[in-house]
């Protein structure tokens, strides 16, 4: 055997003992076999920043190489998997006049949905080739079986929270998009995301998903501030604080590229960005660094949350940083904490 294929046999050998730890490290933090055996009363979540798959990753699809596998240990291992799809997802459309553009081919769906139960859809890309592209991918995803939130076929679709049942519970996510352009924006009679820069709308959803759709758990997953910026502005924590006084359990942001920091508010975490998760093009230690949320929830709202570290490859693939320590906490908590290795 060449020095080079013994070079390349233990980076392989590496990759699976790194792999190994991160699912050591995931079980001994959920409850055993949380994915597998109903735990009547609570339930896992994990959330994942920006997904995209078009340009580099959605070439390493087409080669059929999975990019969520060094993470798939710790996605398996709960019970509700959520991403934020950063593309359109369609085979017609025209570019829209702006900087990025990317539209991903229909081949990347089974292999979303075989790691993802639901994406957000509130975000500055889902719009791209337009709204027809838009609507087709909406068709794309239901056929695949992949659900969606945070837009639809018109404003009251893209307004409408997925709820999903596990072990008992009831839970409702809502997407919105705060970022430019709000010509994305769904209608009455036309496709789109849901806007959250009329704040009001956005409490209103929250308060009638616990009222109309009886959600036990109610949890937005925002799009909104600026791009690169390292914490959030006032105007986010502010109305992350309203969210959790209309009824929101946690909030959950991203968009910025990077992650933002946390903290609690009335001993309910708010995430503010959780950065990139699968996304070629970065090179900063800032852009190619995101968080993979891992919670425990019950009854009574969010029980015990943290966040893994993905390190971003220069193909955009994340890899778990098992070393590197990140915000955690459990319920009632002052302060945010900062986990690593084995909780």
């Amino acid at each position: 055997m060449d020095a080079a294929c013994v070079a390349a046999f233990c980076a392989m050998i590496a990759s699976m003992n790194r792999i190994a730890l991160l699912l050591v490290c995931v079980l001994a933090w959920l409850p055993a076999n949380s994915a597998a055996a109903e735990k009547p009363g609570e339930a896992s979540i994990v959330f994942v920043g920006d997904v995209m798959v078009a340009e580099t990753p959605g070439e390493l699809i087409a080669k059929g190489v999975d990019p969520f596998l060094p993470f798939q240990p710790i996605l398996r291992a709960h019970d509700i998997r959520i991403g934020n799809l950063e593309c359109t997802v369609a085979t017609g459309g025209k570019a829209e006049a702006k900087p990025y553009t990317f539209r991903a081919d229909p081949a990347v769906l089974p292999l979303l949905a075989r790691h993802f139960d639901a994406m957000s859809l509130a975000n500055n890309h889902s719009g791209d080739f337009g709204k027809a592209a838009f609507a087709e991918q909406l068709g794309l995803m239901k056929q695949a079986g992949l659900p969606y939130f945070g837009g639809g076929v018109d404003a009251t679709e893209a307004h409408a929270p997925w709820i999903v049942e596990r072990n008992g519970l009831r839970i409702a996510l809502l997407g919105y998009l705060e970022f430019k352009p709000r010509s994305f924006e769904a209608d009455a009679h036309r496709p789109g995301v849901a806007w959250s820069g009329e704040d009001d709308r956005v409490i209103e959803d929250i308060i009638a998903a616990r009222t109309v759709h009886h959600a036990d758990i109610v949890i937005p997953y925002m799009h909104w501030g600026w791009e690169e910026e390292a914490q959030p502005s006032p105007r986010l924590r502010a109305f992350a604080r309203r969210m959790i006084d209309a009824g929101a359990d946690m909030v959950v942001g991203g968009h910025p590229h990077v992650t933002q920091g946390a903290e609690t508010y009335k001993g309910k975490p708010i995430v503010y960005s959780l950065g990139n998760f699968l996304f070629n093009g970065f090179d900063t230690e800032a852009t190619t660094t995101g968080w993979v949320l891992s919670l425990r929830v019950g009854r009574e709202g969010v029980r015990e949350w943290r966040t893994h570290v993905a390190r971003l490859d220069a193909n955009g693939v994340p890899h778990p940083a098992i070393d590197a320590a990140s915000p955690c906490g459990v319920a009632g908590d002052p302060a945010v904490r900062q986990c690593k290795g084995t909780p």
